[in-house]
């Protein structure tokens, strides 16, 4: 059972991180500075190390060189998000940004432990890919990392394993929710750069005004508020892999230094003269349609062709067929260890439910109904209204005539509100009724998510984000 130190001096965070991950099966020691975790504990006998960044006397970062080569995580909010990318270039294996979500945190986790086992290893139980579509123990696509066997899948998992090993240039397409970031990571884990880092930035969810300040850096004075000159993500990633998730999202401006990376290797920070150097392997997605966004200029051309050099397309879980279900058993058996409820299965409403459904959030959104179904559960069959889906009855077979759901069922439902709101109600309720006067970063930190999954669901649900909102955060 791997060996984590949690070193965090808020006591709430600290306690909460720390059932977190005894719950998902792992040993957990905690300090709350770095003086206490020396004096505590032999530091470098740990699998991981899981450290705030601002913490009581010495920062976080000196668990790197006390940890004598083993892993160091930093978490740090989204403020000091630069002095992460300073953290990773001092040797932290990888950041997380705060206010972050279990599953955020639990796949960072994960990650990092399997990238430190012997290949032979790999294939760990349920417990090491605690995310998503990321790792079912026997599918022989297990060096991938996805879960699925459908056709348009295998043909996906081929090019990754030819695509991985060049240094080319990636565009990785499909609709949110589908697994980008999987397909991204897949291809820096089987490149000639795995052993060096990857750093992923979701484009839409830094504002307009810091984005090419943390992508390229900064030098002191070269705006209000630069105090210090800093590096920027493109520079922390030297020798490995980016990953710009949204990049349909990408204002211009930064589009054209990009462009200039991908064009000369080389970056220049915000307010210097002077350019550097740089070896980074860009991977883009996005849920947009590139081209046409460039024809009518709101994405430049040039850089579209730059990116598309191999295109990998990700179907929608809708047309994945039985892949669902292979899905959905795997989420509910990690759900089940989680949460210690063995033996639950899914009952045959249920089955049906999650085969009809159109899934128009894709495999995020079966993730957090199969989640959804697990805690609200009391025997062992999970039934199709705790999965809180609207399946239409003329959207089932013949076969599935008898089933409906409670909305399907109640002829007043189309009359008369509902008090029991869904998630997904509860969600859209609170952030239109807050947006007008709390930033991103406030109605996340309420909604208990991190800022990418709050734009994600802003982008599945539909609800734009109003302009005084993004004032605000700049």
């Amino acid at each position: 059972m791997p060996h984590i130190l949690i070193v965090e001096d808020e006591n709430i965070i600290r306690s909460a991180l720390r059932r977190l991950l005894e719950r998902n099966q792992y040993q957990v020691s905690e300090a709350g500075s770095v003086q206490e975790a020396q004096e505590r504990f032999s530091i470098p006998s740990f699998d991981l190390i899981v450290s705030d960044l601002r913490l009581p006397g010495a920062p976080g970062t000196e668990l790197i060189k006390l940890g004598e080569g083993r892993p160091v995580l930093i978490m740090t909010s989204y403020a000091s998000l630069r002095s992460a990318v300073d953290s990773m270039k001092m040797g932290a294996v990888d950041y997380i940004a705060k206010p972050f979500d279990h599953d955020e945190m639990l796949q960072a986790v994960a990650r990092i432990l399997r990238d430190r086992q012997p290949a032979a290893a790999t294939s760990e139980p349920a417990r090491a890919s605690p995310r998503g579509a990321d790792k079912p123990a026997a599918a022989p696509q297990g060096e991938i990392g996805i879960i699925g066997s459908c056709a348009p899948m295998q043909d996906l998992y081929g090019k990754i394993r030819k695509v991985a090993p060049t240094d080319s240039n990636v565009l990785i397409q499909g609709e949110s929710g589908t697994g980008k970031e999987l397909v991204a990571r897949a291809l820096h884990n089987l490149s000639r750069r795995a052993k060096a880092t990857m750093i992923s930035v979701n484009c839409a969810a830094i504002p307009e005004t810091l984005i090419e300040s943390e992508l390229f850096g900064h030098e002191k004075g070269a705006f209000t508020g630069a105090s210090a000159g800093r590096a920027g993500l493109v520079e922390a990633a030297d020798g490995g892999t980016l990953f710009l998730d949204e990049i349909g999202e990408l204002p211009l401006e930064a589009q054209a230094r990009l462009l200039r990376v991908l064009q000369e290797g080389e970056i220049r920070r915000v307010g210097s003269v002077q350019s550097q150097k740089v070896d980074v392997r860009l991977i883009a997605a996005t849920h947009r349609d590139l081209k046409s966004l460039a024809k009518v200029g709101q994405f430049r051309e040039d850089l579209y062709y730059r990116l598309h050099v191999i295109a990998l397309k990700l179907p929608p879980l809708r047309e994945r067929g039985s892949d669902v279900i292979e899905i959905a058993n795997v989420f509910l058996a990690r759900q089940a260890a989680r949460l210690g409820r063995e033996g639950l299965r899914f009952a045959a409403d249920a089955e049906s439910a999650i085969r009809h459904y159109s899934w128009p959030g894709n495999v995020r959104e079966l993730e957090n109904a199969v989640e959804r179904a697990v805690i609200l559960s009391e025997g062992q069959q999970l039934t199709a209204d705790l999965l809180g889906i609207d399946i239409e009855l003329n959207d089932l077979d013949d076969d599935d005539e008898a089933f409906s759901t409670p909305a399907a069922a109640s002829p007043t439902n189309n009359h008369e509100p509902t008090e029991d709101l869904s998630l997904e109600d509860y969600f859209q309720h609170f952030v239109l009724e807050h947006q007008d006067h709390m930033t991103e970063t406030e109605l996340a930190r309420k909604l208990g998510v991190s800022r990418k999954c709050l734009w994600e669901r802003r982008q599945r649900l539909g609800i734009p984000r109003r302009k005084s909102s993004v004032a605000n955060e700049g």
